[in-house]
């Protein structure tokens, strides 16, 4: 082997151990970054069957909005239209357009005799 081939062959080998592990490190980094995106969406919720603690998930909705939303599907008999949500005091077009891909509106399951 001639001085400048030994030369290149240490240096590949210094580079591999120096690339190797930090390039592991950065697919594990973003493996975790990608279950951490994975578990901060949240679940559609839908609010015809949401507990007071599930409609606080939701991005600005604290116990009394929550009850609120609770108090409207009760007196309306279910909300029929995401859009109902607008009707809840407190929930203007804007705080409506934040929460929208996050709630669904589906019946209740009924209890087949």
């Amino acid at each position: 082997m001639t001085r400048s081939t030994h030369l290149f062959a240490i240096l590949g080998l210094a580079v591999a151990l120096i690339v190797g592990p930090s390039s592991r490190r950065v697919a594990a980094v973003g493996a975790e970054r990608g279950r951490a995106e994975q578990a901060a969406t949240p679940a559609v919720i839908n609010l015809n069957t949401a507990t007071s603690a599930d409609l606080q998930k939701l991005p600005g909705v604290g116990p009394a909005m929550a009850d609120r939303i609770i108090e409207y599907r009760q007196k309306s008999g279910g909300f029929k239209k995401v859009e109902e949500l607008m009707n809840v005091k407190g929930i203007g077009e804007k705080t409506f357009l934040k929460l929208k891909s996050l709630v669904a509106v589906a019946p209740p399951k009924s209890i087949e005799r």
